[in-house]
């Protein structure tokens, strides 16, 4: 890891005040500094270069169990926060349980909401996401956008996961963006790394990880919709496996018309 308090950091790279108010022109100015530093770097960077609190949203997949080991490592000042869907796997649960006891950390939850939720199941079915691409986006905006609002109410920064080699839809992600809609800048320290490379590190460190991982089960959602995948299959191909669209988003990581968050320049 760099010595971020070095003059040479400070003159080349630390470019945006630490008592900045979050806004799009941050954007590329962290993009420029990330794009030189490792992840552990960029969490420091990041906590040193804005104001205000930072949330990292937690599916417990490899790249967010990376990044919590990294988190609690460097002691970031960050809240951890996880959506439970009412429907995920009972590994998933489990390691949930693990990362909290071997980080000495509260994952804090956030359910969907019980009204929203009868309405869902009144009108699709308990399983009517499998019936239309619509029921399926109706499921995955009250089980999971919804209550990521609420997780990510009055934040400054949101830490997330994501990696370009996930999914062809991610490869033009940047490490930061700003989101209009939330007014803040969504962050991913991953993004560069491989699989290859965060199967790795989580095994070196010997950092928990879920159990189905070693089963085939690459990107790990709620049960219903996730399923093992085939050597050689892409990543996200056990998501939503039914589906035609290619794309395969739940709508955590999109714009209101659909797009993902490509750039942290702004318009």
């Amino acid at each position: 890891m760099e010595d971020l308090t070095d003059g040479r950091w400070q003159d080349e790279v630390l470019v945006v005040p630490a008592d900045e108010t979050v806004s799009a022109a941050a954007g590329p100015s962290l993009n420029d500094a990330f794009a030189r530093l490792d992840p552990a770097d960029r969490l420091v960077f990041l906590s040193r270069s804005i104001s205000g609190p930072i949330v990292f949203t937690t599916s417990f997949g490899l790249e967010d169990q990376a990044l919590t080991h990294l988190i609690a490592e460097a002691g970031i000042d960050c809240r951890f926060a996880t959506l439970d869907t009412g429907r995920l796997f009972p590994e998933t649960h489990t390691v949930w349980a693990a990362t909290e006891q071997r980080y000495g950390i509260r994952i804090q939850a956030f359910y969907p909401r019980a009204g929203a939720l009868e309405a869902l199941v009144h009108q699709h079915g308990i399983n009517g996401f499998y019936q239309s691409l619509d029921a399926r986006h109706a499921c995955c905006g009250v089980r999971k956008v919804e209550p990521l609002d609420r997780a990510l109410a009055g934040t400054a920064a949101w830490l997330t996961g994501l990696r370009a080699g996930q999914s062809g839809s991610r490869q033009a992600l940047e490490f930061v963006s700003y989101d209009p809609v939330r007014r803040l800048l969504k962050v991913n320290p991953l993004l560069d790394w491989s699989r290859d490379r965060v199967a790795a590190f989580v095994h070196q460190a010997n950092v928990p990880y879920n159990a189905l991982h070693d089963k085939g089960f690459l990107s790990i959602g709620c049960a219903p919709c996730t399923r093992a995948v085939a050597p050689g299959e892409p990543e996200r191909s056990g998501r939503w496996w039914w589906e035609q669209d290619q794309t395969r988003e739940c709508g955590l990581h999109l714009t209101p018309d659909g797009r993902l968050v490509r750039t942290g320049k702004p318009s």
